[in-house]
C-alpha cells in the first residue's frame, strides 16, 4: 500500500537555500546563494528583481513544486516580496 503524504519537508532554511538556487539557476543571476539575504527584497533594491524575473521565478516554482501561481492573485506582492514569504509560501503549498 502507498501512502499519499506529502514528501518529507525540509527545514525552512533548507528550502529557502533551494530557491534561492533554483531563482539564481533560472534567472542566470551573478551572485552566489549566501549573498541573497531572506528577508531582503526581490523586487528593485535588495536583489534587483523586475515583473518578468519574477514571471519565470513563478513559473520554474510552479514546476518544481508542483503549485499554481497565478498572475492575477493579489497576494504575489506578498508571495514574492522575500526569499522567506516565497519559501514559506511553498513550504505550505507544495505537492511535490
Amino acid at each position: 500500500m502507498q501512502d499519499n503524504q506529502k514528501p518529507t519537508a525540509p527545514s525552512p532554511a533548507d528550502l529557502q537555500r533551494e530557491v534561492a538556487e533554483l531563482m539564481i539557476e533560472c534567472l542566470n543571476l551573478e551572485v552566489t546563494v549566501d549573498q541573497i539575504t531572506p528577508d531582503a527584497p526581490l523586487y528593485g533594491e535588495g536583489l534587483g528583481l523586475d515583473s518578468i524575473d519574477v514571471l519565470e521565478v513563478a513559473l520554474v516554482v510552479s514546476k518544481r513544486y508542483g503549485l499554481q501561481l497565478r498572475t492575477d492573485s493579489v497576494d504575489n506582492q506578498h508571495i514574492f516580496s522575500s526569499l522567506r514569504s516565497l519559501s514559506d509560501y511553498i513550504a505550505a503549498q507544495r505537492t511535490r
